[in-house]
């Protein structure tokens, strides 16, 4: 039997896959994790949450999967104030 071998993590999985932009990739992916957990904690289905991020459905849709780069970090940061409200 052979030994398995791991290696430990940075913390970012962006780092350590060498994605260009590492701690910007992680920190839209900490803010929409927030928004998912606001926008179930409210009970609030995609479309609803579209009306009130002021965006399309499919947007946020794309955006939980985690196509979130048409974002900036200014932008997301704003969302969980409007979906707070």
């Amino acid at each position: 039997m052979s030994k398995k071998s791991y290696e430990l993590g940075s913390g970012n999985v962006f780092q350590d896959l060498g994605i260009p932009n590492a701690e910007e990739h992680l920190v839209k992916a900490q803010l929409v994790f927030k928004i998912d957990i606001i926008m179930k904690g409210r009970g609030l289905k995609q479309a609803e949450a579209a009306r009130l991020l002021g965006v399309k459905q499919p947007v946020v849709s794309k955006m939980l999967r985690g196509d979130f780069k048409q974002f900036s970090v200014e932008r997301l940061l704003r969302f969980p104030r409007v979906t707070q409200s």
